[in-house]
């Protein structure tokens, strides 16, 4: 079942990807998210150690709550009829994937600074990333989109299908919950430090290998589609741990070696500055078209990753 779940759903997400009407299992998990952390807060005592109990709860409390939600709902879909489950699973399988979604943001992006409207483009980047865009740049904003592009390829496509391979959608969906938590709460600002801690240590474990793979795959898909992939590897080599995080400059790096562009650097989150290192060599200057190349690159190694994915998956059920 898992097989033909992934393979449904890699091509649901594919073709419809996340339409504003359908209800998404991520926004339930961002108001669980949410109400948990404002009774703990409320509950618990306003020190390190209260904080800490507090986000290793909630950090505990939704993936498992996730897992056994979701995975209770497969096995009775499954009790009623093999295909009624099959369909929740590959329903939920083609969620938890956010490759069109990424496509489609990216690419309101990449159409605004094509008609040179730089206000609509700062307003369109903000619907997918985390920094402050409104003093951004032409090239700022391509920067962002094309990070954005990189850095969700791993985060939002090739983990996800990962963990679907092996514990179908149950499992996807944890992981996303995962990840849900660390966007809203890994933060290390002064609310989140302690709070968000547990949440962001766990996300740093669940993409550790996904993040991997997700990099030496770009080195392919850069191959696949015209772009470097000698700069790729060489950046990857060199760029992919200039992060704060252990896995967000995986994809980045080896993105920003397949175009020969410079991404990261400096940037500010919540009217702060921090200052990043930068990823790649600025071999060029970056332009809107690199966001399209981004795409086709993400892409690539998303059928990479299933074709591989699925064939391992089928040599274990022969």
């Amino acid at each position: 079942m898992i097989f033909w779940a992934v393979l449904g759903g890699f091509v649901l997400d594919a073709l419809f990807g996340d339409p504003a009407w359908l209800p998404h299992p991520v926004v339930v998990m961002g108001r669980c998210i949410a109400a948990l952390e404002k009774r703990l807060r409320a509950a618990l005592p306003k020190t390190p150690r209260g904080e800490l109990l507090g986000g290793a709860i909630v950090a505990a409390v939704l993936p498992l709550g996730t897992l056994a939600v979701t995975g209770t709902a497969c096995w009775l879909a499954a009790k009623l009829h093999s295909v009624l489950g099959l369909v929740l699973q590959m329903f939920w399988c083609g969620q938890a994937l956010a490759a069109r979604g990424l496509v489609q943001e990216s690419m309101n992006v990449y159409k605004e600074l094509q008609n040179g409207d730089l206000p609509a483009a700062r307003k369109a980047v903000s619907r997918i990333v985390g920094r402050d865009t409104q003093n951004l740049t032409a090239e700022g904003v391509t920067k962002a989109a094309v990070e954005t592009v990189a850095e969700n390829a791993s985060d939002g496509v090739i983990a996800p299908l990962l963990y679907m391979l092996v514990g179908g959608a149950p499992l996807a969906l944890t992981y996303k919950a995962i990840n849900t938590m660390d966007s809203m709460l890994g933060y290390k600002n002064e609310r989140y430090l302690y709070f968000g801690r547990c949440a962001a240590k766990l996300d740093d474990v669940a993409n550790w290998l996904p993040s991997r793979l997700a990099g030496l795959l770009w080195v392919a898909a850069a191959a696949l589609t015209g772009n470097s992939a000698r700069g790729a590897w060489r950046i990857w080599r060199r760029d992919r741990r200039s992060h704060a995080s252990p896995n967000s400059a995986q994809t980045e790096s080896a993105c920003a070696g397949a175009l020969g562009v410079q991404l990261a650097g400096p940037s500010c989150y919540f009217g702060e500055y921090y200052d990043k290192p930068t990823i790649g060599d600025p071999l060029r200057p970056i332009a809107p078209q690199d966001i399209v190349r981004a795409n086709r690159m993400m892409y690539a190694e998303s059928l990479l990753a299933l074709a591989l994915g699925l064939a391992v998956r089928l040599i274990c059920m022969l």
